[in-house]
């Protein structure tokens, strides 16, 4: 019997759906658990101690409503697919079209001969989409389909990280570790008072269970995030993806490496008001190819 191991790696995707609903299960434990127990009864207290509690639950729902946001940014937009029957064009059939770009059905900026041959020799074709492949594009096992400037699937949003979501995806990482970073802070005074108060224990044995429950998932996402943020940081300054990671070569500058700050806005865009919001400019948009995902300016053409 043959075996299709592709189809197999879609089943994957409801392990997705499963992971969305445990996402939900932390946030809800962690709320309980920071809100409730911890810092809300001690807004009626007075003094300092009130005032740290309107700071600390200001800062956790400020962090919570970013996240949430991030979240479901990177969970409904499409990370950017290749247009159907896409193929680049010959210098011949972009002059008789009269558009000055190699590439159908978008429009950027021209590019030296070595440049454009250069990305003819990166594009390619997928037999299993039966389509053309723009330069960092790669076929997801899991969504069946090619994915712009593809950074790998994530089952804990159930969809691809690419071109045109990675901005929502390390937006999600930021704000998820430094609330998960705050969580672990602000759930140590229910230690204290629940080890501290022996004889009159202000915190029930049920209360101090979701209390450590929420302790460690919060301590053991805020270090693995900690790992992936900076990771995706370095990745981010080098404009390289984690699938190309494996095709630079070492000792050899990468030809998409524009620099920090170029590199930077090919994923944040020029906006600096925007920069730390789940958004990205229509102006952005129009003047960074990069965004779209098609093309890609490579190191020569960003330093000439």
């Amino acid at each position: 019997m043959d075996l299709n191991l592709f189809k197999l790696c879609s089943g994957l995707r409801v392990l997705g759906y499963f992971m969305i609903l445990l996402f939900a299960a932390i946030v809800a434990v962690t709320y309980y658990a920071v809100v409730l127990v911890t810092w809300g009864p001690l807004l009626f207290h007075g003094g300092v101690s009130s005032l740290l509690a309107i700071a600390i639950i200001v800062a956790f729902h400020i962090l919570l409503i970013m996240l949430t946001w991030c979240y479901f940014m990177v969970v409904f937009n499409d990370p950017g697919y290749v247009p159907e029957n896409w193929r680049l064009l010959s210098e011949d059939e972009s002059l008789e079209a009269g558009i000055p770009t190699a590439f159908l059905n978008h429009v950027a900026p021209e590019t030296s001969a070595s440049d454009r041959m250069e990305r003819r020799q990166e594009t390619g074709y997928c037999s299993r989409c039966q389509n053309g492949k723009p330069p960092r594009c790669h076929h997801c096992s899991i969504c069946q389909r090619c994915v712009l400037k593809m950074d790998h699937h994530c089952i804990w949003v159930v969809n691809c990280v690419g071109a045109r979501n990675y901005k929502f995806f390390l937006l999600f990482l930021l704000y998820t570790f430094l609330e998960t970073t705050l969580d672990c802070i602000a759930l140590v005074p229910s230690f204290i008072r629940f080890f501290g108060e022996a004889k009159n224990r202000s915190l029930s044995p049920g209360s101090f269970a979701i209390v450590f429950l929420a302790s460690i998932l919060n301590l053991a996402f805020a270090l693995s995030l900690l790992c992936f943020v900076l990771m995706h940081l370095s990745l981010l300054l080098s404009n390289t993806t984690s699938v190309e990671v494996y095709e630079k070569k070492k000792g050899v500058r990468w030809r998409y490496d524009l620099g920090r700050k170029k590199n930077f806005e090919q994923v944040f865009g020029t906006k600096k008001a925007l920069w730390l919001l789940p958004l990205i400019s229509k102006e952005d948009l129009d003047k960074i190819a990069a965004l779209r995902g098609i093309e890609f300016p490579t190191r020569s053409e960003g330093e000439a």
